[in-house]
């Protein structure tokens, strides 16, 4: 069984920096699989914020190009996501998902609030 599990949210100020983990675990086919974090705010729906190739390749939404930062430890099966210049608009639960052998896996999302 996959699981995926988020940590590293909190609040901040708008300017300041938090940098979210995700440590995946149940399957040896995690290392060959793309990692992601997504973030769904209050009344709004999911959506992608960035994403990661098993090969390093990343791909983030407009709105987070510059500020956010994707990465990961084969190593350690770990996605990171360093975010920088946060906003108030990045507030949002932060899930972490792995999609693997056709099915989606999703952490229980970790909180970020960022103050004005």
């Amino acid at each position: 069984q996959v699981q995926l599990v988020e940590s590293g949210g909190g609040l901040v100020h708008s300017g300041g920096s938090l940098r979210l983990s995700c440590v995946a675990s149940g399957s040896i086919a995690i290392i060959a699989s793309p990692m992601g974090w997504y973030r769904q705010a209050l009344g709004k729906e999911r959506e992608l914020v960035a994403a990661i190739s098993s090969g390093g390749s990343t791909n983030y939404a407009d709105s987070v190009k510059g500020r956010f930062t994707i990465s990961r430890d084969n190593g350690k099966n770990t996605v990171y996501l360093q975010m920088n210049s946060l906003k108030p608009e990045d507030t949002a639960v932060y899930y972490c998902n792995v999609p693997l052998l056709g099915l989606n896996y999703w952490g229980k999302g970790t909180l970020v609030t960022v103050s004005s």
